[in-house]
């Protein structure tokens, strides 16, 4: 009989500065804190802190996502933090502002929104 090998959460100690990868949506707030080489420290979304439906893009939303995750930083040892904002929803600025009341000095603010530069073709015109 073959025993699986269980793995062992790796154990980040002593991060000083941290990325957040924030994805904001109309629908819903996603974040994610790396570490500057791009290992996942924490995540956090609006889903998991229980909101459902149209709740989760709400700003008051992500603001219980910031301070969530500053709590769980804190233990960590992240004094300062990046911040990478994606997306046309509304918590994007509500994320920062929880990071900052929290005691997590943010360093850098970047908006990382894809923008086309031609973008798709339009449909055909329409006939009536």
């Amino acid at each position: 009989m073959a025993y699986k090998k269980k793995n062992k959460k790796k154990q980040f100690k002593n991060v000083e500065l941290a990325v957040a990868h924030v994805r904001s949506t109309f629908n819903n707030t996603l974040v994610s804190v790396t570490t500057t080489s791009g290992d996942v420290i924490s995540r956090c979304s609006s889903g998991r802190l229980g909101f459902k439906g149209s709740r989760k893009g709400t700003p008051f939303a992500a603001t219980q996502i910031g301070s969530t995750l500053a709590k769980e930083l804190a233990d960590l040892g992240v004094r300062s933090i990046e911040v990478n904002m994606q997306g046309p929803g509304s918590g994007r600025d509500s994320v920062v502002r929880a990071f900052q009341s929290s005691g997590i000095a943010v360093t850098m603010l970047r908006d990382v929104t894809p923008l086309p530069h031609n973008g798709c073709r339009p449909p055909k015109k329409r006939r009536v």
